[in-house]
């Protein structure tokens, strides 16, 4: 069994894709840190041979799921509630990137992060997000056609 930290280094991207894919920039450090304080626990116990990165894709998921579920309850207060909330400033380079994907469907979105940026095959997806691996083969391609069409007609903001 590789060291943990090498499983880090080897893997950290993908994870931090995903994970900026299921809940966009600003709450992405946050599942990514979870994610691997998770794994660091659960490592000793991983069987031989196991697939490490959808491993983490999966332990990735759960973790934006606790992160949306936290930030649904958490109340926001402001003297004044704005009519339009402003993207913030901590501008990526992928943020287009980002405001596409967030603007798909939540199966579309989360097939597009799991298969094409974390690397799960269409099975290990389906049994992600609950359906059939047709189901989320199409929704991934659906996602990744109307992505295709957000940056051919010139969508982007």
């Amino acid at each position: 069994m590789l060291p943990f930290d090498r499983v880090v280094a080897d893997h950290a991207a993908t994870v931090l894709r995903v994970c900026r894919a299921a809940l966009g920039p600003v709450d992405a450090d946050d599942a990514w840190s979870e994610t691997f304080l998770a794994a660091l626990r659960a490592y000793d116990d991983l069987p031989a041979g196991a697939n490490v990165e959808a491993w983490l894709v999966t332990i990735a998921h759960r973790k934006a799921i606790d992160v949306r579920r936290r930030a649904s309850r958490r109340p926001l207060p402001v003297d004044t509630v704005p009519e339009v909330l402003t993207p913030a400033e901590d501008r990526s380079e992928h943020d287009d990137l980002y405001a596409a994907l967030a603007a798909l469907p939540d199966k579309q979105r989360l097939s597009v992060a799991y298969h094409h940026l974390g690397g799960l095959s269409y099975r290990e997806v389906a049994e992600l997000l609950g359906g059939t691996e047709a189901a989320a083969r199409r929704a991934a391609a659906d996602g990744v056609s109307r992505l295709r069409t957000h940056y051919l007609t010139g969508a982007r903001t």
